[in-house]
């Protein structure tokens, strides 16, 4: 007989934790082989769409499962974490010495600096920069700031997932990326934390956020869908077809228990 497994597909930003989680859930069921394959959360979803399989489906943002997997891939997603968008940086990135949560654009649009974001169609971190530059132009009252801001990160300054970010900061490659707080933390960046009115961290603005707003591809080709900025939220479902239900809703039950928080918090993330 051969031993069970249990596929995770996932957000790429969320792989530190999740393995920590994988590793406790096959101490627990050694006879489990568990694999885990990270994306960007769009282009997960995109991939189970057309057919991938998966038994548990770890996302960025719980608006994917809802517009694109929702009710025929997974019934139902669960909101675990939340997060923050900052800026990385290294001590050899141009500016860093006098960076602040008054003038980082000041330093992002100087000479010679270069920075970076994940693809807005594949990747929530990528439409979440967009829409913390538009919630940045209302709030420094810097008109034109986004439409800056976007010209100055040309096509290849944009990754598929926002996890591989941190390799270009770390290699040199660019100065800042925009990523989440819980992937600075686990990878020991520099980052600059960004004031709560635009960062897409607190409930408390989610009126605010709303303001801001990103047209993105669609569930079908040659749709278009428009997504507003609201509070991060990270989110777990089962597949509908996975042929281990109870390994699957163990894996969920982990991520939503004490040891499943212990890690999410070890690793920056907010667990809910």
């Amino acid at each position: 007989m051969s031993e069970a497994s249990l596929h995770i597909l996932h957000a790429g930003a969320l792989r530190g934790p999740l393995k920590e989680c994988a590793r406790v859930f096959q101490d627990a069921h050694p006879g489990v082989t568990v694999t885990m394959q990270g994306a960007g959360s769009r282009e997960c979803a995109r991939r189970l769409q057309h057919g991938e399989k998966a038994d548990v489906i770890v996302l960025a943002d719980p608006a994917i499962f809802v517009d694109f997997l929702a009710p025929d891939i997974v019934a139902r997603c669960f909101v675990f974490a939340t997060d923050r968008i900052v800026i990385v940086f290294d001590e050899y990135s141009r500016g860093q010495g006098g960076i602040d949560s008054r003038n980082w654009m000041d330093v992002l649009l100087a000479d010679r600096v270069t920075y970076a974001r994940s693809d807005e169609d594949l990747d929530p971190c990528g439409y979440r920069t967009l829409m913390v530059w538009q919630l940045a132009e209302r709030y420094y009252n810097r008109g034109g700031l986004y439409t800056r801001l976007q010209a100055r990160c040309p096509r290849d300054r944009i990754v598929s997932k926002s996890i591989d970010l941190v390799e270009l900061v770390a290699q040199g490659r660019i100065d800042y990326a925009f990523v989440y707080s819980s992937v600075a933390k686990q990878f020991d960046l520099r980052h600059l934390t960004l004031p709560r009115e635009i960062d897409l961290s607190s409930p408390a603005f989610a009126e605010r956020y709303a303001r801001a707003a990103v047209t993105l591809e669609g569930r079908q080709p040659g749709e278009t869908a428009v997504v507003r900025g609201a509070p991060i939220e990270f989110a777990i479902g089962v597949h509908r077809q996975t042929k281990h239900p109870a390994l699957a809703q163990a894996f969920l039950d982990l991520v939503h228990g004490r040891e499943g928080q212990r890690i999410l918090e070890e690793n920056g993330l907010i667990p809910c």
